[in-house]
């Protein structure tokens, strides 16, 4: 129920099973009791492709709200992949477009390259991705919570690459360098991990 309710939209079995590093089989169970206990609301994914749709499942006290918008995130996450002749490329252009924007609402101002990337962790905790970051190591954040985690595991070159995409944006922004900078969706359970390339001479706030 936690990881339901963190999430801003309906979750697939699929998406769970990434988000928690547990079996199937055991989601499964621990989610038809609920749905039983009417706790959580089950209903069928929009078709795509042959086969039945996923069930999708979210907590009965989120409303309707978070559906639509989740639905039409993945709408043109599933948009792009059909109708682009390159995916990745026109998601990573949608990000930068998207981090130019926000660093811009903000009033960017040139920054130390390590202060660079703290802004744009700030951003990601703003936009809900929870990030996590360790002083030791500040190239490396987790990134806990995805706000769009089902469309990204549905469409996970266009969503992730938009995520990205503002990511590298702010950073120039900032008058940082992005290069090199990665994201691997899904690294671990919980968790994609981003990666800014270290700054030679400067701790995470230098």
């Amino acid at each position: 129920m936690d990881r339901l309710r963190e999430q801003p939209e309906p979750l697939s079995l699929a998406s769970l099973v990434s988000l928690t590093g547990q079996h199937e089989n055991t989601l499964r169970e621990h989610l038809a009791a609920l749905v039983r206990r009417g706790l959580v609301h089950r209903h069928r994914a929009e078709p795509r492709g042959r086969g039945r749709p996923a069930w999708l499942y979210e907590l009965v006290e989120d409303g309707p709200a978070r559906t639509e918008y989740a639905g039409l995130a993945a709408a043109l996450a599933g948009a792009i992949a059909r109708i682009s002749q390159d995916p990745r490329r026109d998601a990573a252009e949608a990000g930068e477009i998207w981090g130019r924007e926000i660093a811009r609402q903000h009033d960017a101002t040139p920054l130390s390259p390590a202060a660079a990337r703290d802004r744009a962790i700030q951003v990601l905790d703003e936009l809900g991705f929870a990030p996590e970051t360790s002083a030791a190591a500040p190239q490396t954040t987790r990134l806990t919570r995805c706000p769009l985690l089902e469309a990204a595991y549905r469409h996970q070159d266009v969503v992730c690459e938009v995520h990205l995409g503002i990511v590298r944006s702010l950073l120039t922004e900032h008058g940082a360098d992005p290069a090199g900078t990665t994201l691997v969706p899904f690294a671990e359970p919980g968790a994609c991990l981003l990666t800014v390339p270290p700054v030679d001479g400067s701790g995470p706030h230098a």
